[in-house]
Parts: C-alpha cells; structure tokens; sequence
C-alpha cells in the first residue's frame, strides 16, 4: 500500500464518515479537531440521498429513525400567525423511498463519530498551526501535540477550512458569497409549539422560522439577506446579536419574544451563506473534503449527506489505488465533481426562496408553494433536486471481510 496512515482535520460529518471507511481499509488513522469535544447546537437538516445511503451501509439506519423526526408540513405564515401558504412533506418520502429524516445536525455528527468505534486516534482541543507536504509525508505542526508527519492529509474542517488556508491559499480565493447569513440557536419551552411542522416567517430579505424539539426544545433559524453590506471578518456574539435585532423588527410575527431570548442564546450558531469553489481538491498529499472542498450552501439542503458520500467515495479511491494518493486523488475528484457543480447551480437558484428581497418575490416563492399542495405537482417540480442520479461505485473493503470470516 502506497499510503498507510492519513490524518484527518475536523470531527464533524465529513471527517468521522472518512475515518470510518479509511478504517474499513485498513488505514491508519487519525482526527485533529480544534474544539474541547464534539460540537452541539447548530441547525436541523434534512438528510436523504446517497448520503443516507452510506449511512445505512454504515449500520446507522435505525439510529437515524431514532434521533430524528418525520416532518409533516411546512407551513408559511403571516404577522398574524396564520397559515397562507405550505404543503405536507409526504412527497419528500415518496421520492426517496421513505429514506428521508430531519435531524440536528450535531446529531449525525455524533453518530458518524460514534462509528468509529474507538479505532481512530482523536485530539481534540488541537489543531494544524503549520504543514509542509513532501514528496514521501506531510509534515504536520500541532498546535499543542508537537510536529508529526502522516502519509497523507484531508482537511474535513468545512467552510473556513485550515487545512485549505494553509495549503491551497486564503477562502476569499476560493468562496462565492451568495449574500445571505444564516443564524440559528435552540429555546428551551418555547410556546407556541407545532410538533413535525416547519413554521416560517418572511418579510422581503428575511426569514425566520421554528421547528419544535424533544424535550421541549425548539430550534429558531433566521435567514437575511445582507443587500451588498460586507460581514466583518470576525464577530464576537453580541456583535452577531446586535446584527439579528437590526435586521428583524420585534412587532413582527413572534419576531418580539424570539428576539429576547437571544441574550440567553450561548450557542448561536452564525454564519455568512456561501459556497466553495476551487479549480482542485488536491495537491500533493493533501486533499480537501466536504465543505473544505465543495460547500454547496445551507440553500442546497444537501451538504451533510453531499460531505459524507465525498468522503466514501475518497476513501474507496484510496484503497482501490492501495494509498497511491496521485490516482486516487483524481478518481474522487473525476466522480463527484460534475454532480457537485450541479449541485451548487442548484443551490444558487433555490437560494433566493429562502428569503425573497422583493414583496413581488415573497408572493412568487407562495405561489410556488401553494402549487406544490396539488397532487402529483409537487413531485414533478421537486424530483429534479430530491431524486438523486449519482450511482457510487462498490468497493472492496479489506476489514468488513475479514469480519465476515
């Protein structure tokens, strides 16, 4: 084998789905991650597709039934609180064979990270200060564990990724900005509930909305369009505060009360919605996964499930090419790129139903919704992003057999 040990930058989706096939291959592996310990808080997603596939393969299937919810409508509402646009989410079930959950997204982390079963080294509370990639290694200089060198790296570490700051160049070569930040934080007995519904709010350029949790828990997401103002490079959390009291007005809706539970809201989630765009996802012995290398946005609805089949598909590459990283390393990148790019074209036109600038566009993205409450419409107009056409490819994995025996 050409490549044996490989570490692994970042524990959330991408990184524990790599290290779990890497495994299966019989690779050495390791994941550095700066936070103390996995991360909580974040957002709800929706997970389907052929990243629901590798989970399953993962033995994950009845763990994702058990952590995540069956949504049943989502509703959109007027400052009053009434009902003036949705449809149920049946059809999201029937396009994709009743493999389709909402959970949080720290949720599927855990489980990815639990997969692995005690067969990766983890440091957490670290993370790359420097790196050199060589022809034979990667020399890596941690920040608190000393300089080791490793056959190979992936930066796992999403958007602002610091495996791809250090070794491909600064992310504003790289990022699309598509003008829009998404916040998020979780309400402990929020009041009022709707159970398996998604209730969103909109005025032009912004969006709120709540989904209801266990144990009386209820996720908010705002989504505001920032009209052409610049985001500071770094924002401290009343800074992010101050920004979601300026763009949402407190008469509106339940915009009032959301609103003051923020100073409660330590685990703010806050983030500038944007993609990733790079001419490769590799040089040398590094390679970028996941949000690192592709992010196609929040708007696209499929960035866990898109990370965690990038990152069955490199590691299957890898063992196919027994670690020769050069041919695995074009493989991955040949397979995926062209249903990746797909995937954010997408993203860019279904970015602008989350929050419509205009009057004229909040009343087109209703109208949208209404249609899709007919029968048999909303599955015509929906197959196209929720069905997906990518085929992975079978691999060989060496410790799944031996398991067998």
């Amino acid at each position: 084998m050409g490549a044996s040990s490989v570490l692994i930058s970042g524990a959330g989706i991408a990184g524990p789905a790599l290290a779990f096939w890497l495994n299966a291959a019989g690779f050495k592996t390791t994941i550095v991650e700066r936070a103390p310990g996995l991360r909580s808080g974040g957002y709800v997603i929706d997970f389907w597709s052929v990243g629901y596939d590798i989970a399953e393969r993962m033995g994950l299937a009845d763990d994702l039934k058990r952590v995540g919810y069956v949504m049943l409508e989502l509703r959109i509402v007027d400052a009053r609180g009434e009902r003036v646009a949705g449809f149920g989410t049946r059809v999201f079930r029937e396009l994709t064979g009743g493999r389709y959950v909402t959970l949080a997204r720290s949720d599927l982390s855990r489980l990815m990270f639990e997969a692995l079963r005690g067969e990766s080294e983890i440091l957490f509370g670290d993370e790359i200060a420097a790196l050199e990639s060589r022809t034979d290694c990667v020399e890596v200089r941690f920040e608190r564990a000393g300089a080791r060198s490793f056959d190979l790296l992936v930066g796992a570490d999403g958007l602002h990724s610091n495996v791809r700051r250090l070794a491909f160049g600064p992310q504003h070569q790289f990022e699309k900005d598509l003008g829009y930040v998404v916040a998020a934080f979780e309400a402990q007995d929020y009041r009022p509930r709707d159970d398996n519904v998604y209730v969103l709010f909109s005025e032009p350029g912004r969006m709120v909305g709540r989904v209801a949790l266990r144990d009386d828990r209820t996720l908010i997401l705002f989504v505001f369009a920032r009209n052409g103002e610049p985001l500071p490079p770094a924002l401290d959390l009343p800074a992010e505060r101050a920004m979601l009291r300026k763009s949402y007005g407190a008469e509106e809706w339940e915009c009032g009360q959301i609103l003051d539970l923020l100073d409660r809201a330590h685990d703010l989630y806050f983030d500038p919605v944007a993609q990733i765009k790079m001419p490769a996802w590799s040089r040398g012995r590094v390679a970028l996964v996941g949000d690192a290398a592709f992010c196609v946005s929040l708007m696209a609805g499929q960035g866990s499930a898109l990370s965690i089949a990038a990152a069955y598909v490199l590691a299957g590459e890898l063992a196919k090419a027994g670690g020769r990283h050069d041919e695995a390393f074009a493989n991955y990148e040949a397979l995926l790129r062209p249903f990746i790019e797909g995937k954010q074209k997408g993203a860019e036109r279904f970015s602008a139903a989350f929050a419509p600038k205009t009057r004229l566009g909040l009343f087109f993205r209703n109208q949208v919704i209404r249609a899709c409450a007919i029968p048999g419409l909303a599955k015509f107009a929906l197959s196209r992003d929720i069905a997906d056409t990518l085929r992975l490819p079978n691999y060989s994995w060496p410790a799944f057999a031996r398991a067998a025996e």
